[in-house]
C-alpha cells in the first residue's frame, strides 16, 4: 500500500510535461474536529494519488490547510471526494487566476498538531466566534470607509510584492508575531474602528478574527477567500481593483500577478521587479527579490559567496554543506545582510 510519494520532483516534472494535461491550481481549508488526523491524513493520499493530485496538505486535530494542483479531467471526481466527507462537502475551493502545469511537484500530507502556526491557546477563546465575511463587492466599499483600518495579515515577503491600497503592512515574519503587534498599535480603536483584515486564501483571517474578538475589538471583518477569492471576483463581475501588485502563492510559481504595478524592487540593485526565487546554491536556497539583469550576472544567487559555491563541481559543493544546514536563512525570508536593497 502507497502512502508515500516514489518519484522524485525532477521525475514528476518530466511526467507533466510529457503527459501536457492541463491541471488546476486550488487551495482549501476548513476548521473542524479530526478525530484521528493520522487516519484521515492516509485515507486522503490514498484517494488522491489516483487522481494523480499533487500538492501541499496540513492536516490537524482542528482541521485541513491544503494547496494542490489537479488534473483538470478529474477534477470533477476529486470534487466528488471532497463531498462524500461530511465537514468537506461543499467547502469553498479557492481557484488560482494563474495556471501553471507544474505549480506542484509532490503530494505531501503532513499531520500537524495546527494547520497553521499561530501560537495561540485556542483553549482561551472560541475559535468559531470569528468576523464577518465580506466578498469583494463589501471588502472594496468598506476599504473606502474613513473609519477602517485595514491590515495585512500576511507576512513581509508577501506584502512587499503586494497589497491592498492603504493596508497596514506589519513588517514580521510569521503569523503568530503579527497578532500581538496588531493588539497593540490598535488597541486605542477596538470600538471605534473597522478591523478590517485579509490574507492569502483566507485561512489566517479566520483564526485572527476569533482572537481579536475575543481581545475587545468591537468590529471585526475580513475577505472572504482572501486575495485569491478576491481577484477572481473583480475579474468575473467587473469590479474596481484595489490590489496593487501580486498575490503571494506557496507553491513552485510564487505570485500571481494581480495588477500591473510593480510595487517591490529587486534585492541586489534596486530595479523594479517583484518576482521572488530562491538561490541555486543548494546549501542556502534564500527567497529573495531578483530581477532578470541580475539573475544573469549572479547566476541565480543571492551574493557573491554563494556563486562561487555554484561554480564548483557538485561533489566538492556536497562536501562543503555536508554536516550544516542554514534554516535560520530560510526561516528569514528575504532577510540577509547580503541583500542590499532590501526595503
Amino acid at each position: 500500500m502507497q502512502l508515500y510519494n516514489k518519484l522524485s520532483a525532477q521525475e514528476r516534472a518530466q511526467m507533466l510535461e510529457q503527459a501536457g494535461t492541463e491541471r488546476l491550481t486550488l487551495s482549501f481549508y476548513q476548521y473542524a474536529h479530526i478525530g484521528n488526523p493520522k487516519l484521515f491524513r492516509d485515507h486522503l493520499f490514498l484517494s488522491w494519488n489516483p487522481l494523480e493530485v499533487l500538492g501541499r496538505i496540513y492536516v490537524a486535530s482542528e482541521g485541513i490547510n491544503a494547496q494542490l494542483s489537479v488534473p483538470a479531467p478529474y477534477f470533477e471526481a476529486f470534487k466528488s471526494h471532497l463531498d462524500s466527507i461530511s465537514f468537506l462537502q461543499g467547502v469553498r475551493l479557492n481557484i488560482a487566476i494563474e495556471q501553471d502545469l507544474k505549480s506542484f511537484l509532490k503530494l505531501t500530507i503532513k499531520v500537524r498538531d495546527k494547520i497553521v502556526a499561530d501560537g495561540l491557546n485556542d483553549s482561551s477563546f472560541d475559535v468559531t466566534q470569528k468576523g464577518e465575511h465580506l466578498n469583494a463587492q463589501n471588502f472594496n466599499r468598506m476599504l473606502e470607509d474613513p473609519n477602517t483600518v485595514c491590515v495585512d495579515m500576511r507576512n513581509h515577503y508577501e506584502s512587499e510584492i503586494g497589497h491592498f491600497k492603504g493596508a497596514i503592512t506589519p513588517d514580521v515574519d510569521t503569523f503568530r508575531e503579527s497578532l500581538p503587534i496588531i493588539e497593540e498599535d490598535l488597541s486605542e480603536h477596538k470600538e471605534d474602528k473597522n478591523l478590517l483584515m485579509y490574507c492569502t486564501g483566507g485561512i489566517r483571517c479566520e483564526k485572527a478574527s476569533a482572537y481579536f474578538k475575543h481581545k475587545g475589538f468591537k468590529k471585526v471583518y475580513q475577505l472572504e477567500g482572501g486575495i485569491i477569492e478576491y481577484a477572481r471576483q473583480v475579474k468575473n463581475q467587473g469590479l474596481e481593483n484595489k490590489f496593487l501588485g501580486k498575490n503571494f502563492v506557496f507553491d513552485e510559481r510564487r505570485g500571481e500577478r494581480i495588477s500591473e504595478d510593480i510595487i517591490a524592487q529587486c534585492h541586489q540593485c534596486g530595479a523594479p521587479c517583484d518576482n521572488h526565487v530562491n538561490c541555486v546554491n543548494e546549501a542556502c536556497h534564500l527567497l529573495f527579490i531578483q530581477c532578470e539583469s541580475c539573475s544573469e550576472k549572479m547566476n541565480q544567487c543571492c551574493s557573491d559567496a554563494c556563486r562561487e559555491i555554484v561554480a564548483l563541481p557538485e561533489e566538492k559543493q556536497k562536501a562543503l554543506r555536508k554536516g550544516t544546514h542554514n534554516s535560520n536563512k530560510i526561516f528569514k525570508k528575504g532577510r540577509s545582510e547580503v541583500l542590499k536593497f532590501k526595503q
